[in-house]
């Protein structure tokens, strides 16, 4: 029952609605009772032989009226109570995906994406059945249950009640047993459906590499392992499940022997009459639900209390990054001063991925980072926007610490291309204008354009208007990044920053959209992260990291004239290109 303790919250809110519902609930256990007592009566009147037409109309229309009554008050308790679960579950819904939303980058490497798929389907049905299933099993349990005993003592006779009812404590003690372990098998049982969710959803998202390798089998193998461990978990939950109504169909077989020998001799001794035994036993036999309902009960709230621990345990979760609560919320702008002492990824603690960064980028500048695999470029790129920010140092935009600014002040100033670019299940425009649903055409075409990616659009046979697929998976690389770079410049940043963002695409539509931007961008700030060189070679400054360190800073020429590291990266990859204009020539 905790888990009703638990949702506590929300009967609060909804306490309208489920005191209608439980109101008809009690109303529906109370007219039910009339039949079995009019079918008693009208047995002891023709036991009597004194029934008549007009007493037999009249009981008749008791009856339709008690029929009619049920179907009333169980459409009320319907619309309350289900109603009030779906309320519920859209409530809880909100409260997660908005947690989702909210959450850091640290979280989502800690929780796979089937998993937390997972809480928000089968976790949230298994508690919208606590609110909606799980009262009416109990009013179903206690309030029908217990109305029923009280006309058996009231309509019959109470001996004949109690020892009829003798039996029944051990539903009590059996259902405790067997409710605490079903908690603990339906708890494994949804964490299996996760990991089942984390494979389906790994699986999908790597096919292509996958059928390149000629993975197919060995991957359907490791599927059929998941799929044989939660049926296993799901055996043990159906077998605890399963073990109630039996053992409840051995009680009520149980009262019915006792009513038939005990009730047999109580109509001999003119205790009660024949019409009272029939009206008995169908109480008894109106106990048969409410004792199942008791069983559907604790399923139904161990199913319930289990998943809603998952997903309590889910949304205590904090976010590290935390806005204070005098968060400047004036649009981030002007120069860029960075001084990083040093930084560690949380799970790395160790080890520094950053030391001792400092530079300054003044408003309209740019500013190329380049640097081996694992420098550290994408790393200093995160702490910029806050994906961060617990780092010994401290960086500013326009004189005011970013821990200073407002999310909503500080990120729509920052235009970021990352190198893993994301495209959504929507159409190229609505993909571009993803910041701004309502742009214009013209703005969108202007964008594209600058990225060097509109002619390509305008090749398609639907234009603007193709659907990208998931993930955009019916483009090119090259064109995923440049339709990437054209959703961020939509929004005409402060800070543009593309992290490796032209590596998918050659020298020449490189070329186009760097001059693109170095004309269209004069007055605004941009950061370039690139291994291949010739993309930060016009930057007004270049650094060069190693191991979250600068080894080498200043301009392209200043750079090439040290003789280190960017000049080695220069040489080679000049004559690379070399090599490569020969092979095609």
């Amino acid at each position: 029952m905790s888990i009703f303790r638990k949702l506590d919250w929300f009967f609060k809110k909804e306490r309208k609605a489920y005191l209608i519902g439980v109101t008809a609930l009690v109303l529906v256990a109370l007219v039910q009772l009339i039949p079995p007592k009019v079918v008693g009566i009208i047995i002891d009147e023709i036991a009597d032989h004194n029934i008549q037409m007009k007493l037999i109309v009249f009981w008749i229309v008791i009856l339709l009226l008690a029929a009619l009554g049920q179907y009333v008050f169980r459409y009320v308790w319907r619309m309350n109570i289900w109603g009030g679960a779906a309320r519920l579950e859209k409530d809880l819904r909100r409260q997660l995906f908005d947690h989702f939303t909210k959450m850091d980058h640290v979280f989502y490497q800690e929780h796979r994406t089937g998993d937390l798929m997972a809480h928000a389907t089968n976790d949230l049905n298994a508690i919208q059945n606590v609110a909606g299933a799980g009262i009416l099993t109990f009013a179903d349990s206690f309030i029908t249950g217990g109305a029923t005993i009280v006309a058996m003592i009231l309509f019959v006779d109470w001996r004949l009640t109690l020892i009829a009812l003798l039996p029944l404590p051990l539903l009590a003690v059996t259902s405790r047993v067997l409710g605490s372990k079903l908690h603990d098998a339906f708890r494994d049982s949804q964490e299996a459906f996760s990991d089942i969710n984390d494979k389906t959803q790994e699986s999908i998202t790597g096919i292509k590499v996958i059928k390149t390798f000629g993975q197919e089998k060995e991957d359907l193998e490791d599927f059929q392992k998941k799929i044989d461990q939660a049926i296993v978990k799901n055996r043990r939950v159906n077998f605890l499940d399963a073990l109630f109504d039996p053992f409840i169909t051995v009680i009520i077989g149980i009262s019915y022997v006792i009513t038939i020998i005990v009730g047999g001799r109580f109509i001999m001794q003119g205790t009660i009459t024949i019409g009272q035994m029939v009206s008995f036993i169908s109480y008894i036999g109106m106990l048969v639900w409410p004792m199942f309902a008791i069983g559907r009960l604790f399923n139904v709230l161990e199913r319930g209390n289990a998943s809603y621990d998952r997903v309590a345990e889910l949304l205590q979760k904090k976010t590290h990054i935390v806005e204070k609560a005098d968060a400047i919320t004036t649009p981030a702008e002007g120069d860029l001063n960075v001084e990083i002492a040093s930084f560690a990824y949380p799970d790395a603690a160790e080890k520094k991925a950053l030391a001792q960064i400092k530079f300054v980028l003044t408003k309209g500048e740019t500013l190329g980072i380049v640097g081996k695999t694992g420098a550290g470029k994408t790393t200093l790129l995160k702490l910029l926007m806050r994906e961060y920010d617990d780092y010994n140092g401290k960086i500013t935009f326009g004189d005011v610490d970013i821990k200073d600014y407002s999310l909503d002040a500080l990120l729509p100033a920052i235009g970021y291309v990352p190198q893993d670019h994301f495209l959504f299940s929507m159409t190229i425009r609505d993909n571009i204008r993803f910041a701004d649903p309502k742009l214009a055409q013209e703005k969108v075409e202007a964008a594209a354009a600058l990225a060097a990616i509109d002619e390509d659009i305008k090749g398609l046979p639907q234009g603007y208007d193709t659907m990208v697929g998931e993930r955009g998976v019916s483009l090119s690389g090259g064109q995923k990044q440049r339709i990437s770079i054209a959703r961020a410049l939509v929004v005409d940043p402060e800070l543009l920053i593309l992290d490796d963002a032209l590596s998918a695409v050659d020298a020449k539509t490189e070329e186009a959209i760097l001059s693109g931007l170095k004309s269209y961008r004069k007055h605004k700030t941009t950061i370039i992260a690139a291994h291949r060189l010739s993309s930060v070679m016009h930057a007004k400054e270049i650094v060069v990291l190693d191991e979250g360190r600068i080894i080498e800073r200043g301009s392209h020429e200043e750079l090439l004239a040290l003789g280190g590291w960017y000049h080695r990266m220069w040489e080679r990859q000049q004559l690379e290109a070399k090599i490569e204009g020969g092979v095609t020539e």
